[in-house]
């Protein structure tokens, strides 16, 4: 390996030191306030809203992955840079990472929920990878101060690259090895003077091969080091935070009234069609947590405060105390793209929040109810949409089985006819009654609408695309217009007429409906419209908009060729 390649790997080990230390620290902490989830989460606060949508559009569920990954290129890339730049009395690298270390312990502390404390992981990680580097460094430099001399520079008189040098001769350390043949054994190629400089002495090919494995040693010690206390870090906080366990061991109560049955009409089977219930699994996951936040139900509360006459605070046990609902809801997100998957339906257990709002007593000119994680994300909803009567809930099961904890376990809001990123808070701790004029959501402030109300659509499931024979084919999807309900579909071959759909049973107006069209597919290339009509009356927008910054429009479509 050559210096230049030293270099790069000693910045890299430094780095592996600096992530693994503050996971080590933050274990301690919070796993928030490691540099990437803190300097993660700065950068989906702060991409342009136009970036966002299209990272999602693109990558969907998996767009927290291609941050990570993303983030990690970027962090080779300067551990590299940091390694390259470092020398013993030019300590630029150490420089950059103490920069950084910086920059992300900022990013850490200024977190909605974030506590002084959450400076400790970067600035201690930042240090330690510091130390790191420079001792490689020095020893890396001596490396050259010796293959120089073993050379034939140092051996001739201590005149060339090298000899008296403070710092050191920036040698391919595999060239200086190649003239070690013709140097007779000596003594040690390198000492130290009183001030710290270098002075080259005779050096042999055993010198140079004992620096190189000194080198190659303390480079894998590090490397190991940084690896151990990553993992070490990690295990701590899953073991310490981790409501993996407790999860399992919670027994749903029973709910009120008649228990929800799903009519079977409700869903036509039909093969490539979504079924009527999402499972667990398969439900969409898009917020601005990076890790899923681990909150127990004995640290939980829901405190419900602010334009009201009490201030109410609820723990799991108060929830205990009380009888539950199921309702079926849809969800569904404003990031969802015409004919998008951002969207699923499930069978909610949970609490009726005009009840639990009705108990604090809101002023008659409130008109908001900004929710709050416990990760710190807000959203504003319509104080009316959550009491005028319709399946809001604070929501405890989905699907016959407790929250997941990526879904919002122990506690989420769900509140149908309103868009995820206005209603759907998840890991929600807190509801603050209030105004419009006064307070504004999360993405609000981003430019977003501020009530969010859900549009009328729909998808088309079957048939994707591609090629088919001549004859029926079936075209089915899925339509939604929560809280309204779905009166109609209609189907459009190129541009025919439009013609009904069958529809599926409705068991509830909040969710999503199936429709079926059987096709008589001719030769040719032919393109399928889809379009809804609710339960108002109203047919959905033919008007095709982007999702910023209330929602996408336009009617669905999917191009077909039918061989002859």
């Amino acid at each position: 390996m050559t210096g230049r390649g030293f270099r790069i790997g000693s910045g890299l080990v430094a780095a592996g030191v600096i992530l693994g230390g503050a996971e080590i620290v933050a274990a301690f902490i919070s796993p928030d306030a490691t540099p990437f989830q803190a300097v993660g989460a700065w950068v989906i606060d702060h991409t342009p809203d136009g970036l966002r949508e299209w990272a999602i559009d693109t990558f969907g569920t998996n767009d927290k992955l291609v941050l990570f990954v993303l983030m990690g290129v970027v962090a080779v890339l300067l551990a590299a840079v940091a390694g390259l730049i470092e020398r013993p009395k030019r300590p630029a690298g150490s420089v950059l990472f103490g920069i950084l270390g910086l920059l992300s312990a900022v990013a850490a502390v200024t977190r909605p929920h974030a506590t002084w404390n959450w400076l400790f992981p970067s600035i201690l990680g930042a240090w330690a990878g510091i130390m790191v580097l420079r001792t490689l460094i020095d020893r890396i430099a001596d490396l050259e101060d010796v293959s120089a001399a073993a050379g034939g520079t140092g051996a001739a008189g201590g005149s060339g690259a090298g000899a008296g040098s403070s710092g050191p001769a920036d040698h391919d350390l595999d060239a200086g090895a190649a003239g070690d043949s013709a140097t007779s054994p000596g003594t040690a190629a390198v000492q130290r003077d009183a001030t710290g400089g270098r002075t080259a002495r005779t050096a042999s090919t055993d010198d140079v091969a004992l620096e190189r494995r000194l080198v190659v040693r303390g480079i894998a010690v590090a490397a190991v080091a940084g690896i151990g206390a990553g993992i070490a870090g990690r295990v701590l906080e899953v073991r310490s935070r981790s409501v993996a366990g407790e999860r399992a061991e919670v027994v749903l109560p029973t709910p009120k009234g008649v228990p929800v049955a799903v009519d079977p009409a409700a869903d036509l089977k039909l093969p490539g069609l979504t079924p009527y219930l999402t499972p667990n699994s398969d439900f969409y996951r898009i917020d601005t947590a990076l890790t899923v936040p681990q909150l127990s139900r004995e640290n939980w509360s829901l405190r419900i405060h602010g334009m009201v006459d009490r201030e109410i605070r609820l723990s799991w046990a108060d929830l205990d105390a009380r009888t539950p609902v199921e309702r079926l809801v849809t969800l569904a997100c404003v990031s969802n793209p015409v004919g998008g998957d951002l969207i699923g339906n499930a069978q909610w257990l949970g609490y009726r929040l005009d009840e639990l709002i009705a108990e604090a007593g809101p002023h008659p000119d409130a008109d908001m109810v900004l929710s709050r994680s416990v990760d710190g994300f807000t959203a504003g909803s319509p104080l009316a949409a959550l009491t005028d009567g319709r399946d809001a809930l604070l929501a405890v099961g989905m699907n016959g089985e407790p929250l997941p904890t990526a879904h919002g376990y122990p506690a989420r809001l769900v509140v149908p006819g309103l868009y995820g990123y206005v209603s759907a808070t998840k890991w929600v701790t807190e509801l603050e009654i209030t105004r419009f004029d006064r307070a504004q959501a999360y993405w609000t402030k981003r430019g977003w609408s501020a009530e969010g109300p859900i549009k009328t659509g729909t998808r088309i499931d079957t048939p994707r695309g591609g090629t088919r024979a001549p004859g029926v084919v079936t075209v089915a999807g899925v339509a939604w217009a929560q809280h309204r309900g779905i009166r109609g579909v209609e189907v459009r071959v190129d541009n025919g007429e439009w013609q009904p759909a069958r529809l599926a049973a409705e068991p509830s107006i909040d969710t999503w409906r199936q429709w079926a069209f059987d096709w008589q597919a001719e030769p040719g290339v032919h393109t399928l419209w889809a379009r809804a009509t609710d339960g108002t009356g109203e047919t959905q927008t033919a008007d095709r908009r982007d999702v910023i910054p209330d929602g996408a429009s336009g009617y669905p479509s999917v191009t077909i060729r039918v061989n002859a």
